[in-house]
């Protein structure tokens, strides 16, 4: 899919299918009749509902989870928001490459399929207190690559990213889309000092000013705010709504590139489950706003779709309870 416009993204963002309700109502059923107190597994019920409402199958499966990470690079770097320089971002989209990142193992772990891609990182965004991040044209394109990359066959798909500096964009869209200023969900990231902190409080707030009016946009936020790989995440986003694909939100970075989509459709996240709260400043705050539960709180921060890989295993645990336990009469035991 090629975007050629703001108005025919903002066309398909508006147009989302519901999923399939019959099937979700057939797992609850199901649920019903397995040995054990009703709604005794908890969320591992409706996670297992969840998966049938939008693979559209009485019975849900895992045959195919993918982990997408996309990377990108952020001229707002220039203003010493994050404590590592740009060239970091090649140099672990090479590691992702040469299987030794945290993302490699979790993924093998979980029996996803890793795919990494990188968005021009020859090709910085531009520097957001000083101009957009991206033009029309360059954020129709990032969006058009997210999308491309979600198969139509799978089960479950996780959406992870690298780009030094990105917890800046991500902080602005969020201060954007929701209120606030740069203070109130901006973090230290990879870990920025206190002077680092304030130069990041100071350049997401000179954002927010450079481009209040068209602030009201939530497409707008996200091209003049955000980077390509968070334009690509919400791109692939919008693809799995459209192919009917469950998705894993990982952090803060992946949460805020999705937003925007909540922002144009009151349910435009509801294909989606929070794979775990970071401990980025901003992304608990932002869950709240968007009314996502997470479902892990581990105290991490790495980005790479690690939390979302890591969540995997509970969806796929939910999964093996729904299908494979016995009901009260197959089992021969009394039901009340």
């Amino acid at each position: 899919m090629a975007f050629k416009s703001l108005d025919e993204l903002r066309a398909a963002c508006i147009d989302l299918p519901a999923g399939n309700g019959p099937a979700a109502q057939a797992v609850a059923n199901r649920q019903e009749t397995l040995t054990k107190p009703r709604g005794s597994l908890g969320k591992l019920e409706s996670i297992a509902a969840w998966l049938a409402r939008w693979q559209g199958r009485d019975m849900p499966k895992l045959d195919k989870v993918k982990v997408i990470v996309f990377a990108g690079n952020h001229g707002v770097t220039a203003q010493g928001v994050s404590a590592y320089p740009s060239e970091v971002t090649v140099q672990m989209v090479a590691n992702f490459a040469g299987g030794g990142a945290a993302i490699n193992q979790l993924a093998r772990v979980a029996g996803a399929e890793l795919a990494v891609i990188p968005l021009e990182l020859d090709r910085p965004t531009g520097d957001f207190t000083q101009g957009v991040a991206m033009g029309e044209a360059d954020f129709l394109a990032a969006v058009s690559s997210g999308y491309d990359s979600v198969d139509r066959d799978l089960d479950l798909v996780c959406f992870g990213e690298m780009g030094i500096g990105n917890t800046t964009p991500a902080a602005a869209i969020a201060a954007a889309l929701f209120g606030g200023t740069g203070r109130d969900w901006a973090g230290r990231g990879t870990g920025v000092d206190d002077s680092g902190l304030s130069r990041k409080f100071a350049a997401i707030d000179a954002g927010l000013a450079r481009h209040a009016a068209s602030l009201t946009d939530p497409l707008a936020v996200a091209a003049s705010l955000g980077g390509r790989e968070l334009a690509a995440i919400f791109g692939a986003t919008l693809a799995a709504r459209h192919l009917n694909v469950p998705v894993l939100l990982d952090g803060f970075v992946v949460t805020a590139a999705a937003a925007p989509l909540a922002k144009l459709h009151p349910e435009g996240l509801a294909h989606a489950l929070s794979a775990h709260v970071s401990a980025e400043a901003g992304h608990r705050q932002l869950l709240e706003a968007l009314s996502l539960s997470p479902l892990l709180d581990m105290g991490m921060r790495l980005g790479e779709g690690s939390g979302a890989c890591l969540a995997v295993n509970i969806v796929r645990s939910a999964l093996e309870c729904h299908a494979r336990m016995a009901s009260f009469a197959e089992a021969g035991v009394t039901d009340k």
